[in-house]
């Protein structure tokens, strides 16, 4: 029997308040589950569902239509769930004693009261917007609805943008730079971290920022913003950062994150966590009672940390919405928790990542040990046309070789290859389950081996002591002989100051030349033929470990400030 039907008799009433992923997915999963159930969906905004995370692109023009961002409308809801959804309607208090909620009507200011049997808080999230000076000035933006896209679209075309800043170096803010771009603007991102893409690690983020420079983005990292004001003769708007720097431009787009909405949870006394989200069980449910949260909102567990998180991203969100809906109608479903599987687009780049980064790790003290490896395969097989290189940073435990992590950045492919891990760490699985893991394969897909397998196979390999791993940290404290077996020509364009040159085929005959004592420690470009040769030397007696990723993750840490 449902927790409803426990505590009342008849028809039980579901109010909502909130729409977009988690209040609309609810709202449908408890229609799908009764037919007796009243339910009534409270959105303050005039959209109850529509794709926030295609905004950019309606920015940029790529989506023409707004009636295409519109996932359901209040008519669509009423007509296929007989639910009742009212827009332009806000939640002002909820009265936990009574089980009732007050409602405003935004269009005519009535105010009036109405009771649950189960309420479901689904506010999301707002933009963060700073106390700086100036902040108010006209042509100044957040992106989180559609009217936010009304917005700016009328403003590039009333003022004629020719030049925008972007404060912020996320997934809103990278999306935002390749779309007004693409309408001739030029484009400044500053970003308070000294990297974009918060979610990666510094060295993976460089191939990204390297990609938006390519596309004549400028970028101003390690800075943050300390206000705004009037351009000459009070045209557009002027950006100045704490580094005393000055952007002029004609407008500007604040993407510096968003906060969970809890005025509401936290004025009724629901228990909010430390990170400022509103705390729920397992079943989405919260210290209220009757009353469930979900989306944005809410402080949400890392699977792989075991630590309290949160985590604005439409997927988990819906998910959230259906256990809600489940759990409010008796059936026990559980949220398992996130590992922040996201991708995102950057002009011709696909970043995506899934699982832990290896900051998160270091900043986690619940976490077990782990190594990491790179590689750089292509997203199908070299000999047929068109082949793209997806550069991999792939985290796994030292013990049991549990799939911890993964970042991945290339044209192709790369989404395909982190979907794919990304169910591997949601069941638990090794490195030697993805060496074992049957992927599509035919020349215009991918590999005999496919790029998730060699992951695991090089994982695996480090694991069994067939090829142990070195990392540039090792080579810059002077751990071994450091080996180069790349070819002349690439040797002499540049290479690691105190390196040995061996290339890969004249290895075996010049084994004479390395010490018998101490390590050899061996790169190559990318960690392919620096493989071979370790096995080379170690099956002829020498301690030798490869460096992972090869002189292009030296490159990529080099420029990061890592080394």
């Amino acid at each position: 029997m449902s927790p409803l039907n426990q505590e009342k008799s008849g028809k039980p009433r579901i109010l909502i308040v909130g729409g977009v992923a988690g209040g609309a997915s609810c709202a449908a999963r408890a229609r799908r589950l009764s037919e007796e159930a009243e339910i009534i969906i409270f959105e303050r905004g005039p959209y109850v569902s529509f794709a926030n995370c295609g905004l950019p692109y309606y920015v940029g023009d790529v989506i023409k239509k707004e009636e295409n961002l519109l996932l359901a409308t209040p008519p669509y809801f009423r007509g296929r769930f007989n639910i009742d959804v009212r827009v332009h309607s806000e939640v002002t208090a909820l009265d936990r004693q009574k089980n009732e909620v007050e409602v405003r009507n935004i269009d005519t200011g009535e105010t009036y009261r109405e009771g649950y049997d189960a309420l479901v808080l689904s506010p999301g999230a707002a933009p963060v917007r700073p106390s700086l000076p100036g902040i108010d000035l006209p042509g100044i933006f957040s992106l989180r609805t559609i009217p936010d896209s009304h917005q700016i679209r009328e403003w590039i075309v009333e003022q004629g943008v020719k030049r925008a800043v972007i404060v912020g170096g996320g997934f809103i803010g990278l999306e935002m730079a390749e779309n007004l771009v693409s309408r001739g603007i030029s484009v400044s991102i500053v970003e308070m971290l000294p990297q974009v893409m918060p979610s990666l690690d510094p060295e993976m983020a460089v191939l990204v920022q390297d990609h938006l420079v390519a596309n004549g983005v400028s970028l101003h990292l390690g800075d943050a913003v300390a206000g705004f004001e009037l351009g000459a003769e009070g045209h557009g708007i002027v950006v100045t950062t704490q580094a005393g720097e000055k952007h002029p431009c004609d407008m500007v787009i604040l993407a510096i994150g968003v906060r969970p909405e809890i005025k509401l949870a936290r004025e009724a006394g629901l228990k909010i966590g430390d990170l400022g989200g509103i705390r729920v069980d397992d079943r989405m449910r919260t210290s209220g009672g009757r009353i469930w949260a979900v989306g944005d909102a809410v402080e949400v567990r890392d699977i792989i940390s075991g630590e309290w998180t949160l985590l604005a991203l439409a997927g988990p969100a819906n998910r959230q919405g259906r256990i809600a809906a489940d759990a409010i109608l008796g059936r026990d479903s559980r949220f398992r928790g996130v590992q922040a599987t996201a991708v995102c687009k950057v002009f011709d780049m696909v970043v995506a990542s899934t699982g832990a980064s290896e900051k998160a790790l270091q900043r986690s003290v619940k976490t077990a040990h782990y190594e990491k490896v790179y590689l750089q395969p292509t997203h199908h097989v070299g000999y047929y046309p068109g082949a793209k290189p997806i550069m991999m940073k792939f985290i796994f435990s030292i013990e049991g070789g549990r799939v911890l992590g993964v970042q991945a950045v290339g044209e192709d492919g790369v989404e395909k290859r982190i979907d794919v891990i990304s169910m591997a760490i949601q069941k638990g699985a090794t490195v030697f389950d993805l060496e074992e893991a049957e992927m599509c394969y035919a020349p215009q897909f991918g590999g005999a081996k496919d790029p998730v397998n060699l992951a695991g196979m090089v994982a695996a390999n480090m694991l069994r002591g067939d090829s142990p791993v070195a990392h540039w940290d090792d080579v810059n404290q002077g751990k071994g002989t450091v080996l180069d077996v790349r070819t002349l020509r690439e040797f002499t364009a540049g290479h690691y100051e105190g390196a040995i040159h061996i290339p890969i085929d004249e290895l075996r005959e010049r084994l004479g030349e390395l010490l018998g004592d101490g390590e050899v420690l061996v790169y190559c470009r990318q960690g392919h033929r620096s493989y071979y040769a370790t096995r080379i030397l170690r099956l002829n007696g020498f301690n030798a470990r490869n460096v992972s990723g090869g002189i292009l993750t030296y490159n990529m840490q080099r420029r990061a400030g890592m080394r």
